[in-house]
């Protein structure tokens, strides 16, 4: 490869990224409108500047839209289960419930947004969590921005070792990590403990959400609680067993928060009136009519617990993930190669979907076995399941456009080596201070690409060689690049579109960029700081 690295190429291939972010934060644009702008600009960049062919383009474009239909497959499946428990009026069951067993508000939406989000982010990933989550959060009164917000922030610090440990995995892989080599167990525990500084700050953040100062004081023992049997959990894990390290802290934070609601600190009716991301909205008396009087929570939460448990099955226990995991279908993508000498290899088979078991099957299982058990028992009305398919491909249609933007925009510019500009730019320039923006680099692939696993494939190798030039722990700076890209979850514009879609606002996805920005800058540059303190002087 021999594509320069210049200010001008450096600043060709920042400009579609920053351009989404102006769109959405300072216009106010949706993710809808925005994608297609940054996308033109990116093939635009990608012809002239970056010597790219037409059929190059028309190559990652087919990439782009082959990997969207994964996610839009996802969001179509997600809203479908939401619209079973919609249209067996569930929620309103598991609201009640719920703060019958959690009566302190904050607690609750802290189990519901940090701990049973990081729950399924340990199972499923790929941005089910946020989908399944958010309306949720909505059905307790949460208002639909934080409802948003709070899952993409709770599944983050899983980001890594959850799905099983996939981007894990990956980055081992792409970063030649030997697996129980000393070096990968090295990694591992950087990555698990720059993990457990983000658990613990965004259980803070949700208090904060919540009502400032006095929730913080509220909710810290909660807080400190949950981030040991999670974050902490997970580091002592990565030390053992990476694929269960997020998992199984996942399960005891779950169990621990219901414990918790027993307690004498949280076992009495709380909330604060005033706070400012809740609906303090008093339903009309009539509504009590139509909450189902014989289903019990239990049942409320059927579809979730029926997705958790089929997840495990299939991906934990190996033989039946390995007969079902046979069955792939992908698409066949000719050679392409850059003016300067990027070559994207040809595949027979890009990016084979498992059927069986992709998330989209277990949500989709999930929903059909959830709207025939409710209507089996009266809940749904005549007509309720037609209206809960045609309602779910409604909500699911104008965030299409904005996926399909969105991930061919990442394709092209990872196809014509503009994803590789970026970093190496960064490194180039900063020299030792690199380490300051080496979680950055993760964050970024992230931001692009909607995927830590993603960004680890694309950026581990760059990140062990630009640490072995530097002379610095190659083992910190992967664990930076991973928890870089597991707080990027949190700002990726097309898991936001996730969130905003089922929670019924799409369009406001600048909104939530614009907060979570706030919270994942910081959060990334404390990172970098202690890395460069630790490793840099």
């Amino acid at each position: 490869m021999n594509i320069p690295v210049n200010f001008a190429m450096w600043g060709m291939a920042m400009l579609p990224i920053i351009i989404l972010i102006v769109l959405m934060i300072k216009f106010h644009w949706g993710a809808t409108e925005a994608a297609p702008v940054g996308l033109l600009v990116t093939i635009l960049s990608a012809l002239t500047f970056y010597k790219a062919p037409a059929h190059l383009v028309a190559v990652e474009s087919a990439k782009g839209v082959w990997s969207s239909l994964v996610i839009l497959l996802i969001i179509w499946t997600a809203i479908l289960l939401y619209q079973a428990g919609q249209e067996a009026n569930a929620f309103l069951v598991i609201k009640n419930e719920l703060s019958k067993l959690i009566p302190n508000e904050l607690l609750l939406i802290l189990a519901l947004g940090w701990v049973f989000v990081s729950f399924l982010q340990g199972i499923t990933g790929f941005g089910v969590p946020v989908a399944v989550v958010a309306p949720l959060l909505i059905g307790i009164g949460v208002r639909p921005i934080y409802a948003v917000a709070i899952p993409l922030l709770g599944q983050a610090w899983g980001n890594t070792f959850g799905t099983l440990g996939a981007a894990w995995d990956a980055l081992a892989d792409a970063s030649g990590l030997k697996a129980g080599s000393a070096e990968y167990f090295k990694a591992a525990f950087w990555a698990a403990v720059f993990l457990l500084a983000w658990d613990f700050i965004t259980g803070l953040i949700i208090c904060w959400f919540y009502g400032k100062g006095k929730a913080v004081r509220k909710g810290l023992p909660a807080v400190l609680a949950l981030t040991a049997a999670g974050g902490a959990g997970e580091l002592v894990l990565s030390q053992i067993n990476t694929t269960l390290s997020n998992f199984i802290p996942a399960v005891i934070a779950l169990v621990l928060v219901m414990l918790l609601g027993r307690m004498k600190l949280y076992n009495t009716d709380w909330k604060l009136e005033e706070s400012p991301i809740m609906e303090r909205v008093e339903p009309a008396a009539a509504a009590d009519s139509y909450i189902p009087k014989d289903m019990s929570l239990i049942q409320a939460f059927m579809p979730y617990l029926l997705l958790s448990v089929m997840t495990f099955v299939v991906l934990a226990v190996k033989p039946i993930n390995e007969m079902l995991g046979r069955f792939k279908i992908g698409i066949v993508v000719p050679e392409t190669r850059t003016g300067y000498g990027i070559v994207n290899a040809a595949s027979d088979s890009y990016s084979p979907v498992a059927i069986f078991t992709q998330a989209g099957m277990f949500l989709f299982l999930a929903a059909i076995i959830a709207l025939a058990y409710y209507k089996s028992k009266g809940w749904i009305k005549t007509g309720g399941i037609r209206n809960a398919f045609a309602n779910s491909i409604s909500m699911t249609m104008p965030s299409g456009m904005a996926v399909i933007g969105l991930v061919i925009m990442s394709k092209i510019m990872g196809g014509t080596g503009q994803t590789i500009v970026l970093s190496q730019g960064i490194a180039n320039v900063l020299g030792s201070k690199y380490l300051l923006l080496a979680p950055f680099v993760g964050l970024l692939g992230t931001f692009m690409t909607a995927s830590n696993m993603s960004s680890n494939i694309l950026f581990g190798g760059f990140q062990v060689t630009t640490a072995q030039l530097l002379h610095v722990s190659a083992a910190g700076v992967l664990g930076a690049q991973t928890a870089g890209g597991a707080i990027g979850a949190a700002v990726s514009p097309s898991k936001i579109i996730l969130g905003t879609t089922t929670a019924n606002i799409l369009g406001k996805e600048g909104e939530v960029l614009k907060l979570l920005l706030t919270i994942t800058i910081p959060a990334t540059i404390l990172i970098g700081a202690f890395l460069f303190i630790v490793f840099g002087l």
